[in-house]
């Protein structure tokens, strides 16, 4: 009995300790710190910035709500590559190497309020990005290499009141990608070279409405076409823009211009005709042109006939002066009449 007791009494230690061996490895889990890293457990923030860092670190703590980790080298990240700090609310990830980003790898950050991805070398953005960030509120791109942003989000991205592209190699930007973005308050838009032609007319009109309901931008200054070369694209008139033109029809017959056109190197590469898109004048209506026209014949006849009265009451007010002054005086003086009249008394008196 006495051994029993003893096997129990040591499988029950046995047991304790187990258990306090595994709880505090779950406690020191919970507070551990990445190695290169500060943590804050009071404001649960995590710094890792500044550290020369190639990838995010694996190791860090459940409770986190802000991680910085600005100012590393790290050039890529993987799927899923936050899931162990599903609370995160705010994550610098800016001056970084960042030119690829899985397509989820921000997938888990529900809570994920303001992302900062300023100066890396991005080329695009997912279009997924909305889903997966619902309530993220501050999205900042700047200073990337962004040719072109996603058309549209698969859902609009309810919760997104700024939006940051700045200094990026955008040349257009679609209206439908602004209007999935119902709470905008500010968009910042500058240092990236806009091209003010009919592509550009969609987000000129959402612009102009963003800003009557009382949004801030800082504007969008055209690169080309020449004429608004710096100029601010609200300030461009909505006549000078026409309707891009539509792409040949496909079912042309074989051989036609246009379908060569389709087919050559330089269409394939995605580049268009310089021709296209341009900035035109509107063209005037042809009622228009028919009214201007008819209005410059009639004001050429009525100069005419105005020129004909005038000439005719100058040649009329000549006659009736030369009237005037001869019927003013005899034709023939008094002297000269006394000596036609003698002479023809004369003449009378003569004999026959």
């Amino acid at each position: 009995v006495f051994d029993e007791g003893a096997q129990l009494e040591e499988g029950t230690m046995k047991g304790a300790l187990l258990l306090l061996s595994s709880v505090s490895v779950l406690l020191q889990g919970v507070g551990s710190c990445p190695e290169k890293c500060f943590c804050h457990p009071s404001s649960n923030s995590v710094d890792c910035s500044g550290r020369g860092l190639a990838e995010t670190p694996s190791d860090l703590p459940p409770w986190t709500l802000t991680l910085f980790l600005q100012d590393n080298r790290i050039h890529w990240l993987p799927a899923l590559a936050f899931r162990s700090i599903p609370l995160l609310t705010t994550l610098n990830l800016s001056n970084n190497s960042l030119s690829n980003v899985a397509s989820n790898a921000f997938y888990g950050l529900w809570h994920l309020q303001v992302l900062n991805l300023s100066q890396n070398s991005l080329l695009s953005l997912e279009s997924n990005l909305a889903h997966a960030l619902p309530r993220l509120r501050e999205l900042d791109v700047s200073s990337n290499s962004l040719s072109c942003l996603p058309t549209s989000l698969d859902e609009p991205w309810e919760n997104l009141t700024v939006l940051n592209v700045q200094q990026n190699h955008l040349p257009h930007l679609k209206r439908a990608l602004l209007e999935s973005m119902p709470r905008l308050k500010l968009v910042l838009l500058k240092d990236n070279p806009w091209k003010c032609n009919c592509h550009l007319l969609g987000l000129k009109l959402w612009l102009e409405r963003f800003t009557f309901e009382g949004g801030v931008t800082d504007g969008v200054v055209c690169g080309v076409p020449e004429p608004w070369n710096g100029k601010d694209l609200l300030s461009i008139p909505h006549e000078l823009y026409q309707p891009c033109p539509l792409p040949p029809s496909l079912n042309e017959q074989p051989g036609s211009p246009s379908e060569e056109a389709l087919k050559s190197p330089e269409n394939n590469s995605g580049s268009r005709n310089p021709s296209e898109c341009e900035v035109k004048p509107k063209p005037r209506p042809v009622n228009l042109r028919r009214a201007v026209a008819t209005v410059v014949i009639t004001g050429v006849v009525c100069g005419i006939v105005c020129l004909m009265m005038l000439a005719a009451a100058i040649y009329g007010c000549a006659y009736a002066a030369i009237t005037a002054r001869y019927q003013g005086r005899p034709l023939v003086s008094t002297g000269e009449s006394e000596k036609m009249a003698g002479g023809k008394e004369l003449m009378d008196r003569s004999p026959a």
